[in-house]
């Protein structure tokens, strides 16, 4: 991975550029943020660079994610049909395939690409033996040795515990870059080893100048996906490549709120929310987390043409003759806030594996009170 493949972030690129050049290598940072910010996209360009010191037969075998002095760990899933745990090495090949499709990938992503998207992984014990192993042997290119730790907080504490140990006393010439989401899930004695490094979202210009240059975008196509993608290049290329699952959240969105509307005065809709909290429970957690993510900014949106500031609207839903404006009329400056909370909160519980029947059907039902509420 070279720098100039990474869309944007171009003050932390010099950050981390000027690092090498001046020899001020932390030997464990901690980089928080979405992989769609391109937490990882950074950690292998800053690897790359400071592993292959500008040699292109190095840099391919990088970008084939096979060389020896980069060593890649991830959470892992156990087979039901063996008696031990799983490490990465078990899942090399796989991995390296995942990440051949998109750098900008979630975690949740690639239990879906494992067919395990209902599962949880994890970083065990005997991952991190692996690595004091692995890094306890010499340099392949007589320089440095990357060891990157994606999703660190799935680590169970027994293997946060091992892997201090060797943050304290690294061996020579080692560097740990560990990717989190979500820093509060990490151990407090990991963090205070650790540089700690925030990737913001990515500038919205400059996704929407990607998707012009790499997929021959029309202007106004790009600035609506750029718009929508709220800095994540992993939600532009689903906005991008999905008009299927667009149309099928637009369709139980809408299924969602015109029971929601007319709950109040017919009890059966309510039955309807049930059966629609069932659909969707039945989902992966990562199209569910996609959808929480269309409902929010779809109700954004709404506000804005309810407050006549139509020339911001730029995702009017028009799913089976949807009157997007109608329905606006329900959203406002009194409900909004409320309406967004209970959407993020929805989110949170579905990331931490809650029980998704539960989570959207008691989204569903409160939002029959919010969108009740009259307008101040």
């Amino acid at each position: 991975m070279k720098w100039d493949q990474i869309i944007g972030q171009e003050t932390l690129k010099n950050k981390l550029r000027d690092s090498i050049i001046e020899n001020r290598i932390s030997h464990a940072q901690l980089l928080v943020g979405k992989s769609g910010y391109g937490a990882l996209a950074l950690a292998l360009a800053y690897a790359s660079e400071i592993i292959c010191e500008n040699s292109e037969t190095c840099y391919k075998r990088l970008n084939q994610f096979q060389h020896p002095d980069l060593h890649l760990s991830f959470p892992t899933i156990n087979n039901s049909t063996e008696k031990r745990e799983a490490v990465s090495a078990d899942y090399a090949s796989q991995f390296r395939d995942f990440l051949q499709k998109s750098v900008y990938q979630e975690l949740d992503q690639w239990y879906e690409f494992l067919n395990e998207e209902k599962k949880q992984g994890f970083i065990s014990v005997k991952e991190i033996e692996n690595i004091i192993n692995n890094l306890s042997l010499k340099s392949f290119e007589g320089g440095y040795k990357v060891q990157i730790i994606w999703g660190v907080e799935a680590m169970r504490t027994e293997a946060a515990n091992k892997l201090l140990k060797i943050l304290e006393e690294p061996p020579a010439k080692t560097l740990f870059l560990l990717i989190a989401d979500d820093e509060k899930k990490i151990l407090p004695t990991i963090l205070s080893r650790c540089q700690k490094i925030l990737i913001p979202r990515i500038e919205e210009t400059c996704i929407q100048q990607s998707l012009q240059n790499l997929y021959s975008l029309e202007n106004n196509e790009s600035n609506i996906i750029a718009k929508r993608s709220q800095g994540d290049w992993a939600l532009a290329l689903n906005l991008l490549n999905s008009s299927k699952v667009n149309e099928e959240f637009e369709k139980f969105f809408i299924q969602w709120n015109r029971a929601a509307v007319m709950a109040p005065k017919k009890v059966e809709f309510l039955k309807e929310i049930v059966e629609w909290s069932i659909i969707i429970a039945g989902w992966g957690r990562e199209k569910q987390k996609r959808f929480l993510q269309f409902c929010s900014e779809t109700f954004r949106q709404a506000l804005l043409e309810n407050y006549s500031a139509n020339k911001l609207v730029n995702a009017s839903l028009s799913y089976n003759n949807f009157n997007w404006k109608s329905f606006s009329f329900f959203v406002h400056g009194n409900n909004i806030e409320d309406i967004l909370e209970e959407i993020n909160s929805a989110y949170y519980h579905i990331e931490r594996n809650g029980n998704a029947r539960i989570i959207f059907l008691d989204m569903g039902v409160k939002l029959t009170r919010f969108l009740a509420r009259k307008r101040e």
